[in-house]
């Protein structure tokens, strides 16, 4: 999506909302749904729309972002290395020093509660960062 003149009269919320509609195919029902899974482990989460069409997630820094591709929902943790993960979701972008990403297939289930219990551990993560 181009930033147009009616996009940047919209919130990043309903952007998100226009993505997830424009998709209309197993992604955006993706995408839909683990926004409502960040929703629920913070329900003080702020919606932003960045980098010319990505959805991100924040709260005192930025959780995790989420891009869509041809054949996976790609969602990003931007401090994704210094977060535990004991249930094994990171699945992608293994090899950085910072950011961890999981990619979510077609068909795929989604371990609601381990994904929403990192969700909330990055969010702790940045609350402590910011405090500091």
């Amino acid at each position: 999506m181009t930033q147009t003149g009616s996009q940047k009269s919209k919130s990043p919320s309903q952007l998100i909302d226009g993505r997830i509609n424009e998709l209309g195919d197993w992604r955006g029902e993706m995408l839909s749904r683990l926004r409502a899974l960040v929703k629920e482990a913070d329900p003080e989460v702020v919606e932003e729309w960045k980098w010319r069409g990505v959805p991100v997630w924040e709260h005192d820094g930025i959780i995790c972002t989420g891009e869509t591709y041809k054949s996976v929902v790609k969602l990003t943790f931007a401090k994704g290395a210094a977060l535990k993960d004991p249930s094994g979701l990171f699945n992608s972008s293994l090899e950085g020093n910072t950011r961890r990403a999981i990619d979510f297939h077609e068909g795929e289930k989604i371990n609601e509660r381990a994904f929403k219990t990192l969700v909330r551990a990055a969010v702790a993560l940045n609350e402590s960062k910011a405090k500091k």
